[in-house]
């Protein structure tokens, strides 16, 4: 009986200091009195853990705040220079690393892009990126605590991609890898559900609680916050919405099946319908989604026409998402967030179809991250991590 209370007396201590140390995260600068005020805790308990986070380095006193009467009181920052974590977005053809505080803030970024590797060829670049990230990292009392690494496929909950169609991944164990060659705690996610955190935490998302993200790169992904929590189904395997069927006996996919939403609204749909098209950027030169993006800024109306076909299909599938789960906002972020001055009318058009039930309250918003989000939400997956797991054994 004694060994039982003294183990919930350790976890309540625990979880006092995770919510002092994220109260002083989400209210910098912030006194002691105040922490006590939004916490419930007592005086005595915010000052003891105070007292053990500025000894862990996590926080730091600053001058006096404002007084409301008496001494001034010291007010308490949360140290985000502290450590740092690496966020990785492993595209179809393109790596993506960024190096961030612990308050998520990138102080560095490389991208690598490519085409048709394998997967020890994409293992090589990454490490590459990593390595570059963590010489560039300033000295900090933690240094490195984590690396966030998001992949377009299912990713189970112990963190192995079971498949990713795009790359040609099945049963990969990126995990393990990266864990042996790094040392430190590594998270692999689905970069959808990572950019659907990231728009949350730092972007467009901040005031919704019901947001469908939708990452339109080479494939699709859509990541679902549902009252306010990242929902990843019964094995972590949902918002796999890009291999839902759009055509019936539609072109097949790499996934088995046929008539995927990613064939007809992706940007590998936009490039290879303007090359059907006869589009040409340059003599002798296949298009790309930049190169498309350009000539549509320049009046260019067959592009346009293009771009208004993808577009209709990408509010078809978005439409069958909106009546499913009655959503406050849709984000599209990804690459083709770029392309939103020519996407935002067929959109338009479409969602005048979607129930009209389903229309009140609903926002359709382009991420502003653009191509940031998976790699602010693995990074922040990270930080997070180390914060309230590794914190807890200090």
């Amino acid at each position: 009986m004694k060994i039982n209370q003294t183990f919930n007396q350790h976890v309540v201590k625990k979880g006092n200091k995770s919510l002092v140390l994220q109260t002083i995260k989400e209210f910098t600068p912030i006194s002691r009195a105040d922490i006590a005020n939004k916490t419930g805790l007592n005086k005595g308990t915010v000052s003891s853990q105070v007292n053990e986070l500025l000894r862990e380095k996590l926080i730091l006193e600053s001058g006096p705040g404002v007084s409301s009467g008496g001494r001034r009181p010291v007010m308490l920052l949360f140290n985000q220079l502290a450590g740092y974590s690496i966020g990785i977005d492993i595209g179809v053809n393109y790596i993506l690393g960024i190096l961030t505080d612990l308050q998520g803030n990138i102080c560095n970024e490389k991208l690598i892009k490519f085409n048709d590797l394998t997967y020890e060829e994409i293992t090589k670049e990454l490490f590459i990126i990593v390595d570059t990230l963590i010489s560039s990292m300033p000295p900090s009392h933690y240094g490195l605590v984590g690396i966030g690494i998001g992949v377009p496929g299912t990713v189970s909950t112990d963190g192995e991609i079971l498949l990713a169609p795009n790359l040609n991944w099945k049963n990969i164990n990126l995990k393990k890898v990266m864990e042996e060659k790094y040392n430190v705690l590594v998270q692999i996610e689905n970069e959808a559900n990572a950019g659907a955190y990231g728009e949350k935490k730092f972007g467009v998302g901040k005031d919704s609680n019901n947001i469908i993200y939708v990452s339109v790169g080479i494939g699709i992904g859509v990541g679902l916050i549902l009252n306010g929590q990242l929902y990843k189904g019964n094995n972590g395997f949902s918002g796999e919405f890009g291999h839902m069927t759009i055509e019936q006996n539609g072109a097949k996919c790499r996934c088995g099946n046929q008539g995927c939403w990613e064939l007809y609204a992706s940007e590998k749909a936009l490039v290879s319908r303007a090359i059907r098209n006869g589009i040409e950027t340059e003599p002798g030169q296949e298009p790309s989604l930049e190169s498309l993006n350009k000539l549509a800024d320049n009046g260019h109306e067959e592009v346009m026409k293009v771009f208004e076909e993808i577009g209709d299909y990408l509010g078809t599938g978005i439409n069958n998402i909106i009546n499913i789960f009655n959503p406050e906002q849709v984000i599209i972020g990804n690459r083709l967030a770029s392309s939103h001055k020519w996407l935002e009318e067929p959109l338009r058009k479409r969602r005048n179809r979607t129930l009209w039930t389903h229309q009140k309250d609903l926002s359709i918003d382009f991420s502003k991250l653009s191509t940031h989000s998976t790699a602010l939400g693995v990074a922040a997956y990270a930080s997070e991590n180390f914060l309230t797991i590794d914190l807890q054994e200090m």
